[in-house]
């Protein structure tokens, strides 16, 4: 017989008196579990200072730790200080408000595929909370935190029967750390938002032509002298890993060769194609220099230092990065050119190849398992490498019948700034992957959200990967026939506000930059305005920069404030289209207009900021813009409530200030002409279209 532990803990909760029930009928729950029955009318399990978890069986030290993890979260969660907090042997777990227990613990090194199934039943006088393994007792216990809401008569856990698993094995992010360098509490906080969505792998992406961020002792010169003193210690990664592990999360380490590999030569010049002196990179983009793939010497540098980082990172999987390499130092150089015609390599693939092959044989000699980008397959390569796909399912698809696990990352580049509804559209099985065979479909693990990191900094690096990487861990972890777009903005409208309680700053660091840009005065007029731009989509921001952007940019304008979607263009528009189509709810039109009262005041509310700041100016224009939208959005209500049909002159002036207004400003995008045409379509007797974006506001 297993002994009883106990986890208790006491919670001082603010708990009113009333003793109306309240009927929860929507769940905030991101990702969406496999299977979810309610009871209505039920009452709900209270969430009181007498609330107690029991715990089977303590000799799995990592299910203490996830529990007590997550009472630290419910604390945070409920705002609550706890009067108290012990872990007892002895009491009877059927006395505890939360149950939990696993069938089997999580590997000490976890593992791609273990089961991170779980059941959550919970009714009024407690809730039961089982999973197969550790890794599905942590899933369970963030759906738990995300059913906690506040009710009449305190919080409250609602009646709920879940059975739940992921779709796919393998959902991660990347962040790289190599262009701009994140600091340990920028990837901590990230690494709890990943936990809260269920996301299990953390890609780090820790070399660049910008920065080498991790210490290696056997190549001090790496960090010392390729990272400008912006790197990891070997213990920051330790302390990183287990902080991952501790949340059910992998950590794999990319480290990029031959190509977007500058850095690695300001110290070691002879692994470079080319002779020196090197520096640290400053400008984006594909650049020359390329390791030398026909040296001896290149792989015996590259032996010891993948065997170093081998034994600091545990994880199955090494990612060499493998893409990019444009090979003109190859080229340019006569005894690489020898090499090839000496070996039969006809083309910079070819020799690309070649150093694949050499390089796998190194991984796999320290133990691990190649990944790379596209550009590493070829069928001369095992078939226990790893494809990560940022061409599309077409290339993940070919991999998959050549027999390679793939991952896709392509549709999932959140930097971007693609709106949420467009990764969430995107599926591993889709398009080229469509017509895979069972078999082959095993063969394609996930995928991975992509954080790079030409325009982010620690401070708005939050705000460009949540709230919309919970839609990619949706459509990763929940079952493929969940795709409805409006239940997932407003489950994901509520993830956004909810994951702050884990110290991301995503909405928190949005009004102290505003604030900076005014000279912290009164930033209204900027808010408003910046609530209803975007930044320009794909990689237009490079196209259109008033000079070149290099690492040393100060990334602090409104572009960089700026939310990648502008939730409330997205909301205004769908209020547009409901009032336009007969949707209408009391209230809505006097929200439009009051909201179009805001924007055409909004140009005299910026005025003052302006005068003041040349961050602030820069995006004068646009308010202007917003001011004359938002005259024209309320002449057309006019029009529309009188039922006079809109002159054409009228019609026409007005319908070219929207036009005009969709074009880029100082980089950023105004969401709400499109929204604001439609009302003057609207009022002309026309029938509404939404406006396209210019072709040099997105790529």
């Amino acid at each position: 017989m297993r002994m009883l532990y106990m986890v208790a803990i006491i919670v001082t909760l603010a708990v009113s008196l009333t003793t109306d029930a309240q009927e929860i009928n929507s769940l905030h729950l991101m990702p969406w579990p496999a299977s979810v029955k309610t009871t209505p009318n039920s009452p709900p399990l209270l969430i009181q200072p007498s609330f107690t978890v029991g715990l089977h069986d303590s000799s799995d030290r990592h299910l203490r730790q996830a529990v007590e993890i997550f009472l630290s979260d419910l604390r945070r969660h409920t705002g609550s200080t706890p009067l108290d907090f012990s872990v007892s042997n002895g009491n009877d777990v059927s006395a505890a408000k939360l149950a939990v227990s696993s069938d089997h613990p999580t590997k000490e090194v976890q593992e791609l595929g273990e089961d991170e199934s779980y059941t959550l039943e919970v009714t009024a006088s407690g809730a039961q909370l089982r999973g197969t393994t550790t890794l599905g007792v942590m899933r369970g216990l963030q759906t738990f935190l995300q059913l906690v809401e506040v009710t009449p008569q305190g919080f409250a856990v609602p009646t709920v029967v879940i059975q739940d698993k992921p779709r796919f094995p393998w959902r991660g992010l990347m962040i790289d750390a190599g262009r701009h360098f994140m600091p340990v509490e920028v990837i901590e906080r990230n690494l709890d938002g990943m936990a809260a969505v269920k996301m299990n792998v953390f890609h780090w992406h820790l070399s660049e032509n910008q920065g080498f961020r991790v210490e290696s002792k056997r190549f001090p010169k790496l960090q010392e002298m390729g990272s400008d003193g912006l790197f990891y210690t070997q213990e920051q990664v330790r302390e990183v890993i287990a902080y991952a592990h501790d949340r059910g999360i992998r950590v794999i380490p990319e480290f990029d060769m031959p190509g977007h590999s500058t850095t690695w030569f300001v110290g070691y010049p002879d692994l470079a194609s080319a002779p020196g002196p090197y520096a640290i990179e400053r400008k984006w983009g594909v650049f020359d220099p390329a390791m030398d793939p026909t040296r001896e010497s290149t792989y015996k540098f590259l032996d010891q230092f993948i065997g170093e980082m081998a034994q600091l990172f545990p994880d199955q999987f090494f990612h060499i990065g493998g893409d990019e390499v444009n090979g003109k130092q190859w080229n340019a150089n006569p005894k690489i050119q020898e090499f090839m015609r000496a070996h039969n390599l006809k083309s910079n693939a070819d020799l690309q190849a070649y150093f694949n092959t050499r390089i796998q044989k190194i991984v796999a000699k320290h133990g691990k398992t190649m990944e790379g980008w596209d550009e590493i397959l070829r069928p001369d390569l095992p078939k226990s490498i790893v494809i990560q796909s940022w061409r599309g399912q077409q290339s993940l698809a070919d991999a998959a019948r050549q027999g390679y696990r793939g991952l896709l990352s392509s549709g999932y580049y959140l930097d971007l700034m693609g709106t949420a509804a467009s990764h969430y559209t995107v599926d591993p099985f889709a398009d080229g992957a469509a017509n895979l065979s069972d078999e082959e479909k095993q063969k394609i693990l996930g995928g991975e959200a992509c954080m790079w990191a030409e325009y982010v900094s620690p401070e708005n690096m939050d705000s460009r990967i949540w709230p919309r990487a919970a839609a990619i861990a949706e459509r990763l972890w929940s079952p493929e026939n969940i795709k409805d777009v409006n239940s997932m903005y407003a489950r994901m409208d509520y993830t956004g506000k909810w994951l702050d309680a884990y110290g991301l700053t995503h909405n928190t660091n949005y009004v102290s930059m505003l604030q900076r840009m005014t000279g912290n005065s009164d930033i209204s007029g900027l808010r408003t305005l910046a609530d209803v731009v975007e930044p320009v989509k794909g990689y237009a921001r490079e196209q259109l920069a008033p000079s070149e952007p290099t690492s040393l940019t100060p990334l602090n304008r409104v572009i960089d404030a700026a939310r990648p979607e502008s939730a409330t263009a997205r909301q205004f528009n769908e209020l547009v289209n409901n009032f336009l189509t007969g949707q209408i709810k009391p209230g809505m039109e006097l929200q439009i207009r009051s909201t179009l009262n805001s924007w055409r005041d909004n140009e005299t509310q910026l005025s003052a900021a302006a005068q003041s700041s040349s961050l602030v100016q820069e995006v004068a224009p646009l308010s202007h813009d917003l001011s004359m939208l938002g005259a024209a959005g309320l002449q057309a209500l006019d029009y529309l409530d009188r039922g006079e049909k809109a002159p054409e002159a009228w019609k026409a002036q007005e319908l070219s200030v929207a036009q005009s207004a969709i074009k880029p400003r100082a980089q950023l995008l105004l969401m709400v002409a499109s929204p604001v045409q439609k009302l003057i379509q609207a009022s002309a007797g026309e029938k509404p279209t939404d406006l396209p974006f210019p072709k040099n506001a997105s790529d």
